[in-house]
């Protein structure tokens, strides 16, 4: 198993280059740096070889992520919307095969953040979903990379909500490559039990994103991550756990979480970390 944190755990905007923090977080114990990809298309080359040069020297992988824009939306009745989604992972994908990014997780099977204001019509978005995400997977396969659906919490998405939602929608897609995403976040505003969830989902299970029920890194709440590690060794979970913690105000980072309060200073960030890390290795190796 291996151990990550999302980059814009120190960010307030979205994008950016990810660069710096490889070692960074390989110094604070991590073994995973997860990068946002939504403006891989803005990048050339070069930077995608770097990455990967950067990330092997360090021992770090790298694994990606994307909330995928309302013009990327693979659930959009409007079929220039869905070609263009697919035009824009056609461009990032092959550059995630430059940098060793074997993975994609988020709500790639809609958008993110959903407008609730619009027509929400959820078996037919489901459906078009399905259909579009069998296409996205094939071209993804074809550059070596695992998409992974992440369970939203109501606040933020429609269409997956809970892990059974998650395992009928990846069942439905019947894609090797297309797996389940949970978030402990989410899991504990949605989930009637975080520990028979992770049992439903099981072998469909791609990544699991971690955190305190509010955002702040694991160490410091009260989710229970003996119990987690537990049901992992019963299932036979060996994947990436990277954790998604989210801590500062401001940018756009800080608007589209609703970070309204500081839960941590900024010279406090690298400390946490390290002392998350630590506590989650700990509680999984002896769970």
């Amino acid at each position: 198993m291996k151990f990550g944190i999302y980059y814009s755990y120190w960010e307030t905007e979205w994008g950016g280059d990810a660069f710096p923090y490889i070692k960074k977080v390989k110094d604070l114990g991590f073994d995973i740096l997860e990068v946002a990809c939504g403006d891989f298309d803005k990048h050339g080359i070069d930077y995608f070889c770097a990455l990967r040069k950067e990330s092997e020297k360090h021992g770090i992988t790298l694994t990606g992520g994307y909330g995928p824009i309302a013009s990327h939306n693979l659930a959009s009745t409007d079929s220039a919307v869905v070609e263009n989604a697919l035009a824009f992972y056609q461009d990032i994908f092959p550059k995630m095969q430059m940098a060793g990014i074997q993975s994609l997780g988020g709500a790639l099977y809609h958008y993110w953040p959903v407008n609730f204001n619009g027509e929400i019509d959820k078996p037919r978005d489901l459906q078009i979903s399905i259909n579009n995400m069998k296409r996205l997977a094939d071209l993804a396969a074809r550059y070596e990379i695992t998409l992974n659906m992440e369970v939203l919490n109501r606040f933020e998405g429609y269409m997956l909500n809970v892990a059974s939602e998650g395992v009928a929608y990846v069942d439905a897609v019947a894609k090797s490559n297309v797996k389940v995403m949970l978030d402990t976040f989410h899991m504990n505003i949605e989930e009637d039990s975080l520990i028979d969830a992770l049992r439903l989902v099981g072998k469909n299970l791609g990544e699991l994103h971690i955190g305190e029920p509010n955002r702040r890194p694991p160490h410091l709440g009260r989710m229970p991550w003996q119990e987690i590690g537990k049901v992992f060794k019963e299932v036979g979970f060996d994947g990436n756990v990277v954790m998604e913690p989210f801590v500062l105000m401001g940018g756009q980072v800080g608007r589209d979480i609703q970070i309204w309060r500081e839960l941590a200073k900024p010279d406090e960030l690298n400390q946490l970390a390290s002392d998350a890390v630590a506590f989650i290795r700990s509680s999984f190796a002896n769970a």
